[in-house]
């Protein structure tokens, strides 16, 4: 199972699930996804702002993730069964539910894991 957290990661190419065969062809696909979101930029000089990040286009990618995280995050939110459980991992590990339910009303998307390294 995957987490917002390490959607976020895929998208910014930061992710170090190395086990999965798929990854090299999802990392060409965000490639080139990234690139025509690239070519496609035209205001106030933001296709040059991102010149030397090609041909990964980090830079582009962790920016598109600060701009569209909300939308993802009501995405899988307001999409999912009513059924759906959403967990709460501890800082000690421990795992609870969370009384959050299905397209909650929450200000902002939770971001206390986006920025923590990967072992």
């Amino acid at each position: 199972a995957r987490s917002f957290a390490d959607i976020g990661d895929i998208i910014r190419g930061k992710d170090l699930y190395i086990r999965n065969k798929k990854k090299d062809k999802l990392e060409e696909n965000l490639k080139t996804i990234f690139e025509k979101i690239h070519s496609g930029l035209t205001k106030n000089g933001a296709k040059d702002h991102y010149e030397g990040d090609a041909p990964y286009y980090y830079q582009l990618r962790e920016d598109w993730w600060e701009a569209n995280r909300e939308t993802i995050w009501r995405a899988l939110t307001c999409h999912a069964p009513e059924s759906a459980k959403y967990k709460v991992i501890g800082a000690d590990g421990s795992i609870t539910e969370s009384a959050m339910g299905k397209c909650a009303k929450v200000t902002g998307v939770p971001t206390n894991f986006d920025y923590v390294p990967q072992y």
